[in-house]
């Protein structure tokens, strides 16, 4: 069946002009104005609103199993939610323990997945190092299309990689044309904070930021960057939530470097300061890893976005329910770490962004799908209006107003992280696959129908022999120029 979305306004992260776009068999086959449409074509009407790319939120937790409970949006649940607010794609996280294998993770979440009703994709975290690890990170890369490993420097005891972790796994993505991403906080800190504010009786939510303040992090981003840097591999920071982390970066990027960085929309508009809400249920509901921070650290991300040093956006997107989070009433290191966004992530985004003037129309295109489908290698496929790109398409009204509460959203949650707020723009209609999946209002979510997108690996720019004979020298390697993958 096909679709016209017609009188809008396609805007891209390029450009932006009127014209009709016409979709079928789940693709986008015509763009122009005044396009004639086949016997039984659905009509969406755009009238003064924009045509955009789906978003892509290139961080999410579906059904997590974490810290002894799961979170309580599944695949199907979440990914609904995200058409509602006009995310038409997921990267999710496959996540084994040290002692599992990452192969065999992956296919388990692959059919935990099977009920999304948006299109998907995986990181898969390395925890551990060993040879079966090497080989199953390249049957991954090669035959089931990862092109991106996630490395945890948090979570002592539990999934924390270290340094011989980080710079095993970082040289053998090289070897494969894949993307290393990184948590970026020092966890040896972060526990050692932990258990002296338990010592001094601190046990409630604020304990969570003060156990892990912004240096925790800025020192990871550098250590994770000089570890890259090391071996010329391009690496993805995610949840930057920090000045400190955010300047590493746009340092190493200076120098030549190939570093992304990842900015979840709750950090640009929500501080620290929920953590001293004497609700002991409102402050535990705010606490994920990153924290909340001070409010001078929004600025710099802001910064980081309109200044290009920050390329992508994302939600972190990982519920727990209130009676979840209370397992750390009486210890704050035990409650479980993660909040919802998935829905307002793009509706924030627009009100506080474009709508504050602090980034163009254009750029919110780039930060929220473009730039992801760009360095995860799905573009143009994902992340654009353009003949022949799957017709993933959003028509976005930039006047249209709501109240951002947990009464009516799609979330499996039951709070939300920007209870109260009114935002201006919002998605009007959602397509997915050339289908409309939300309208006005109306959530038509099909439970199984997401693909699974493969995301083929770069070329590899260095071998196995040529890595260890930069590993064998340091000194020459920091003398040399930085070897990149460049997405």
């Amino acid at each position: 069946m096909s679709l016209l979305i017609r009188g809008g306004t396609v805007l891209t992260a390029e450009h932006q002009h009127r014209a009709d776009v016409l979709c079928a068999d789940g693709k986008i086959i015509a763009i122009g104005e005044r396009l004639d449409a086949p016997v039984g074509t659905e009509i969406v009407e755009a009238g003064e609103a924009y045509v955009i790319p789906g978003g892509i939120d290139p961080h999410t937790h579906m059904e997590l199993p974490f810290m002894g409970t799961t979170a309580s949006d599944d695949f199907y649940t979440g990914t609904a939610a995200g058409l509602a607010g006009g995310t038409t794609m997921i990267i999710d996280f496959a996540i084994p323990g040290p002692n599992d294998s990452p192969l065999e993770i992956f296919k388990t979440s692959r059919r935990w997945a099977e009920k999304s009703c948006s299109d998907y994709g995986f990181h898969v975290a390395i925890t551990s190092w060993s040879a079966r690890v090497a080989e199953e990170m390249g049957i991954l890369a090669r035959e089931h299309g990862v092109n991106s490993f996630k490395h945890f420097m948090a979570y002592k005891g539990a999934i924390m990689a270290d340094d011989h972790v980080l710079l095993n796994s970082f040289a053998r993505a090289l070897e494969l044309g894949a993307i290393p991403t990184v948590h970026a906080e020092n966890g040896e800190a972060v526990y050692h904070l932990q258990r002296a504010l338990l010592a001094q009786g601190i046990t409630g939510p604020e304990g969570h930021p003060l156990s892990r303040p912004p240096a925790v992090e800025g020192e990871a981003a550098e250590r994770a960057i000089a570890i890259a840097n090391v071996l010329g591999v391009p690496v993805y920071i995610v949840h930057v939530s920090t000045a400190e982390a955010t300047n590493a970066i746009a340092r190493a990027r200076a120098a030549g470097q190939r570093v992304y960085g990842e900015v979840l929309a709750q950090h640009l508009v929500v501080d620290e300061s929920v953590y001293q809400n004497p609700d002991w249920d409102f402050a535990a509901a705010h606490v994920m890893s990153p924290p909340f921070r001070p409010k001078h650290h929004q600025k710099a991300l802001w910064a980081g976005l309109a200044s290009g040093q920050l390329q992508t956006t994302a939600t972190d997107h990982c519920c727990f329910r209130a009676a979840q989070k209370a397992a750390g009433r009486e210890n704050f290191t035990a409650i479980p770490n993660g909040t919802g966004g998935i829905e307002d992530r793009m509706s924030v985004l627009w009100h506080h962004g474009v709508g504050s003037g602090r980034i163009t129309p254009q750029e919110f295109v780039r930060i929220t799908s473009t730039n992801t489908a760009q360095i995860f290698n799905i573009y143009p496929r994902k992340g654009a209006v353009a003949v022949g790109a799957d017709a993933d398409l959003v028509v976005w009204d930039p006047k249209a107003r709501r109240v951002i509460s947990a009464r009516t959203q799609h979330q499996q949650v039951d709070v939300n992280m920007y209870e109260g707020m009114e935002v201006t723009g919002l998605a009007r209609h959602t397509i997915a696959a050339g289908k409309l999946v939300y309208s006005e209002g109306d959530l038509r979510a099909e439970r199984g129908a997401g693909r699974y997108i493969e995301r083929p690996c770069y070329t590899p720019v260095l071998r196995a022999q040529e890595i260890r004979n930069r590993l064998a020298a340091p000194q020459a390697v920091l003398r040399e120029p930085a070897v990149a993958v460049t997405p």
